[in-house]
């Protein structure tokens, strides 16, 4: 899919658990395209200035007074300088470039655009990207159109808290990203964390593989796999105890429900540290 996404240059859209990589994948595609990353950062609110573009007022105003100071305010002239001052303060000079106009600037590389976590954003600001998804370009009034001279490489995650509009799903490339394997996920903590003990991380793999299988309220991603096993590594762990696992498991579970679960459980069917690892063969 992210071949089929540089190939016929749309925007990918990837949903899945927090934690499972999608944020990686716009890194990576960066780095190995060799493009400069743009990153926005969705939360509930985020308007069109914050994500677009705004105007340095205080730039325009320093200009205006810097124009009366030379006397280009004079009765006489006021309406042949307002209009040439009017042009002056609306150039691209006093043009703030937030994210998605840097993202199509003609003037730059063609980045790689992450747009992270579209699910916290409203409805209103899926509207403002239907234009720049469809066309990759934008139009500001004291301007005109900006339009890419390049189409950027577009990354879109959501960890899908609530559904995004079809409009916008329409103008995307989608794909369903998955927890790894276990195989995937051993190779993923071997690049990341490369002076784990081979033994050490087939197990950290294992635990968490296994404690996916548990009904927590929020399972361990990749994200908290590389946290657990740097954890244990910089504790110097040389093998995975009860003990140990309890003191990190902190580095996985997020949530005191998860944690009671997992370390307080009681009877011989719960699922508690001891028993897990006894089913990994671990002890």
């Amino acid at each position: 899919m992210i071949y089929l996404a540089l190939a016929l240059e749309r925007p990918l859209f990837l949903e899945g658990e927090a934690g499972v990589g999608k944020t990686e994948v716009a890194k990576v595609l960066a780095a190995a395209l060799k493009r400069p990353l743009i990153r926005l950062q969705c939360y509930e609110g985020i308007d069109r200035e914050t994500a677009l573009y705004e105007w340095n007022h205080p730039k325009q105003l320093l200009h205006i007074r810097a124009a009366e100071a030379a006397g280009r305010s004079e009765k006489d002239r006021v309406e042949t300088w307002r209009a040439e001052l009017e042009q002056e303060i609306y150039s691209p000079v006093y043009l703030l470039r937030r994210p998605l106009l840097a993202a199509i600037d003609p003037t730059q590389p063609a980045p790689v655009l992450l747009i992270d976590e579209m699910d916290r954003s409203d409805e209103e600001f899926e509207a403002l990207l239907l234009e720049l998804l469809s066309e990759f370009q934008v139009t500001i009034p004291e301007i005109g159109t900006i339009r890419a001279s390049e189409i950027p490489v577009v990354i879109l995650t959501s960890n899908r808290t609530r559904e995004v509009h079809d409009a916008l799903k329409r103008r995307c490339l989608y794909h369903w990203v998955e927890y790894p394997s276990f195989e995937k996920e051993l190779q993923i903590l071997h690049t990341k964390v490369p002076d784990i003990d081979d033994t050490l991380a087939a197990h950290v793999c294992g635990f968490v593989q296994r404690l996916r299988q548990e009904p927590l309220f929020k399972l361990p991603g990749v994200a908290e796999t590389l946290h657990f096993a740097q954890a244990l590594t910089v504790l110097g762990t040389e093998a995975l105890t009860p003990e140990r696992v309890e003191e990190t498991l902190g580095c996985l579970l997020k949530y005191r429900d998860d944690f009671d679960l997992i370390v307080r459980a009681k009877g011989p069917s719960q699922p508690s540290v001891r028993r897990l690892l006894a089913d990994l063969g671990v002890i």
